[in-house]
């Protein structure tokens, strides 16, 4: 269960020692990689979190939660969210609001309170199958621990590890109400496989009331957005057409606000690149050529005229 491949210089590797089960009658140690959290989208808790990499496929939060008090003691971890773990989020974006989503960043979504939302979501979640979830093969973590500090002593106490060799031992210490894997988790599933049709009628309902919503949200801010031109002039066109036809006034308005943005859209893209830069300064000094030669000529054919020039007398 030990990983072969390199390590990068940002991680450290954290040992976890498997006991042997039946399945498999031989200890090994389970290799995690750990470092600070950094995420591409930076987030408040970023500071007091640690980003972990191929988890072992059993993890529970009570397990990690039993390493990581055997490292620094209780009361520093506080939660683990797993990459693989479902969304919270109730999913039901239909296609029309798809279409009319772009339209309306700036417009504020939903009045719903936030217990109102978690309850509507809580309600169309459809009944577990499976008493404890497995994760994917060398999945990640995000852990959050108390403090910033908490991060410090942690990484420390890894780095310690490599010199006493007292790694913590998976499922060590590990609360009670963690379900147990094997036999005992197929013939629950296989139990509650066969789900209570009240129930689950009762979360499709849910779902579709949710879904019935949002769709009638959509349609009316599809509404809104009829006849009001966007910063290019142009006019929404959503499904069912058009309340009424733009009067002249909009349309020449609009039409010159496209007409001023293509040129100022032309004039910043003027001597963009650097041949155009060296062609621009030519054909300007082309020009100034050409004006002294004609001044020139024009000097000359004064003196000419000038000394053939005889007053009467």
């Amino acid at each position: 269960m030990a990983a072969t491949d390199s390590v990068s210089d940002q991680f450290a590797i954290l040992p976890i020692r498997m006991p042997a089960v039946a399945s498999f009658p031989h200890a090994a140690v389970h290799e995690i990689r750990i470092r600070r959290n950094a995420p591409n989208i930076p987030t408040a808790d970023d500071s007091r979190s640690l980003f972990l990499k191929n988890v072992p496929a059993d993890s529970t939060e009570a397990h990690f939660r039993a390493v990581f008090t055997s490292l620094v003691g209780a009361g520093r971890f506080e939660t683990i969210k797993f990459d693989d773990e479902p969304s919270t989020v109730l999913a039901v974006d239909p296609a029309q609001a798809a279409k009319v989503a772009g339209f309306a960043k700036k417009r504020k979504r939903a009045d719903l309170e936030s217990e109102e939302q978690a309850r509507e979501e809580e309600a169309a979640r459809l009944p577990e199958i499976w008493t404890r979830r497995l994760h994917r093969s060398s999945g990640t973590a995000v852990v959050l621990l108390a403090d910033e500090k908490s991060v410090q002593l942690v990484l420390k106490a890894v780095a310690k590890l490599h010199k006493t060799k007292k790694y913590p031992v998976w499922g060590e210490n590990v609360a009670d109400d963690v379900t147990p894997l094997g036999a005992t988790w197929v013939s629950s599933h296989l139990q509650m496989c066969r789900v209570d049709k009240t129930s689950t009628q009762r979360a499709v309902h849910a779902f579709f009331n949710a879904f019935n919503r949002k769709e009638k949200e959509a349609a009316e801010m599809a509404k809104r957005l009829r006849n009001e031109p966007d910063e290019d002039g142009f006019v929404t066109v959503t499904r069912g057409g058009r309340a009424a036809p733009a009067s002249r006034t909009e349309a020449e308005e609009a039409k010159q606000k496209m007409v001023d943005k293509q040129q100022k859209k032309k004039a910043e893209m003027k001597d963009f690149y650097r041949f155009q830069l060296r062609e621009r300064r030519k054909q300007e000094q082309a020009a100034l050529l050409r004006r002294f030669e004609d001044d020139k000529r024009k000097v000359n054919a004064m003196k000419e005229k000038r000394g053939r020039f005889k007053p009467e007398a």
